[in-house]
């Protein structure tokens, strides 16, 4: 009797020992950012489990851990024709999470590998119904369109699409130097507008000045020698103006002969 209870005894220690060994194996840290999908004997548990310690049936239980965190996903550029015609590349960033994680893993194979298709064949549909325009200055709206798309197909298996938002078109050699062309053609128009603009208030304020200097010869006196001033302290220089000889009457002596009459010569003989 005693060597059959010490039997039962080590058997028993044997059995606990593999049942707590099985236990430590099926126990499992779910992290913060992480839920956890049960599938038990082949079928998924509705009760996801959430972050700490889970305990798992030996041999029934398997857990799938679900990212939970905003997953930023690069789609590499795409080549399209736009609907004006224009071969273009464009490359973009899509933003999301996973709202529901048993969709996410039962519905559909991968969702990651899944929402990079849709998005890229999405990105080549929106590069074919817009215009060269609107894919360089009305980006947002592209973005919004964009994000309908994908969003779509992706609520259906639990993935929330956060923003997708346009990177960078890269345009052909020559449709970059026809646009440079076209950009140096618009400065010069807008400046030779500017440039008439102020020729044509120019020649206004001119002739308003014109007008008051014709009605006072005094005023066009003083601008030329207030012109002359001006132009004498710029170049450093003396100035020699002719001097209209008639104004020389005003400071002549009274009872003396005109300036420009005829002289008597010193050195003429005398007559009787």
């Amino acid at each position: 009797m005693t060597e059959v209870a010490g039997t039962l005894v080590g058997l028993g220690l044997v059995i606990l020992l593999i049942f707590g060994v099985l236990l430590v194996m099926n126990v499992r840290v779910i992290q913060q950012y992480e839920r956890g999908v049960i599938f038990r004997l082949g079928k998924v548990l509705s009760h996801v489990r959430g972050p700490g310690l889970t305990v798992l049936l030996p041999f029934a239980d398997r857990l799938q851990k679900v990212n939970m965190q905003l997953v930023t996903m690069p789609l590499p550029g795409q080549d399209g024709i736009t609907r004006d015609n224009v071969t273009v590349r464009v490359d973009a960033v899509l933003y999301f999470r996973v709202v529901d994680p048993i969709r996410a893993i039962v519905d559909v194979h991968n969702y990651t590998a899944a929402i990079g298709q849709v998005a890229l064949t999405s990105l080549r549909s929106i590069i074919g119904k817009s215009n060269l325009d609107e894919l360089l200055s009305t980006r947002e709206g592209l973005n919004e369109g964009l994000q309908m798309m994908i969003d779509s197909p992706a609520l259906g298996w639990g993935i929330h699409i956060d923003r997708v938002e346009i990177k960078d078109v890269t345009l052909p050699d020559s449709m970059k130097r026809s646009m440079s062309r076209q950009a140096e053609a618009e400065r010069e128009r807008r400046a030779r507008i500017i440039t008439a603009d102020g020729e044509l208030q120019a020649s206004e304020k001119l002739a308003t000045a014109a007008d008051v200097m014709g009605a006072h010869p005094a005023a066009l006196q003083l601008r030329l020698l207030q012109t002359v001033v001006e132009v004498a302290a710029e170049q450093n220089s003396t100035l020699v103006l002719p001097f209209p000889v008639e104004l020389l009457r005003f400071f002549a002596q009274p009872g003396s002969r005109p300036s420009g009459g005829p002289t008597a010569n010193p050195h003429a003989p005398m007559t009787n």
